[in-house]
């Protein structure tokens, strides 16, 4: 598959990069998809929810009527989950949400995604760029030209470069990662894709495996 590779103003440079089809070609596996988004979410979960139960409630634990002849109903606390104020029954507990998904099933995940977004023109090869320093217009104009205004995109750089990453910070709907931090979540959460032409080898190479 080639892809025209735009220059920073949103421009054709005449040059054509090579996408593998192994990466950018597959036909998607929707349920590799949805069992690499559910880990991620359940992964960002604390899972430190609490609520008392009847053993931990403090009150009395005198027997609050008398057994029998009222007319009522029996009971022997106040801490019964049955009252106000009492123990909740089967409530929530800290606990663990993340589990395991092999590495395969993640690297077809990440294809999978990658296939759908080039399937539906969404992902843009643009070559490498940098600010003198960190300014968040000068990103703002790159969205601008590239015709990306208002919409969520997602950039993958091809290493860590800390004055385009600070720039975008700001920037509600733009998100900006390394071809190793690259997540199917990330990539479906996004409207469109721009991997600048450093990042593509990085890519190719972690899902070519």
């Amino acid at each position: 598959m080639k892809v025209a590779v735009l220059d920073i103003k949103g421009k054709e440079t005449g040059r054509q990069v090579e996408l593998s089809d192994d990466v950018f070609g597959i036909e998607p596996s929707e349920h590799a998809i949805y069992l690499d988004v559910k880990q991620y979410l359940a992964n960002q979960r604390q899972g430190t929810h609490k609520a008392k139960q009847r053993a931990e409630i403090v009150g009395s634990t005198r027997k609050i009527k008398k057994q029998k002849g009222t007319g009522t109903a029996r009971a022997g606390s106040i801490k019964s989950p049955v009252f106000r104020g009492g123990g909740r029954i089967f409530g929530p507990v800290p606990r663990d949400y993340r589990f395991k998904l092999n590495k395969a099933q993640k690297r077809l995940a990440r294809k999978s995604a990658l296939s759908q977004k080039a399937s539906e023109g969404a992902l843009h090869v643009v070559e490498d760029f940098n600010f003198e320093a960190p300014k968040t217009k000068n990103f703002i104009q790159v969205l601008s030209d590239l015709g990306l205004n208002d919409k969520k995109t997602l950039f993958v750089l091809g290493g860590s470069n800390n004055n385009v990453y600070l720039s975008s910070r700001n920037l509600k709907g733009t998100d900006v990662v390394t071809h190793s931090e690259l997540s199917t979540y990330k990539i479906l959460h996004a409207n469109n894709v721009v991997m600048l032409e450093g990042s593509l080898d990085g890519i190719q190479q972690n899902l070519s495996k």
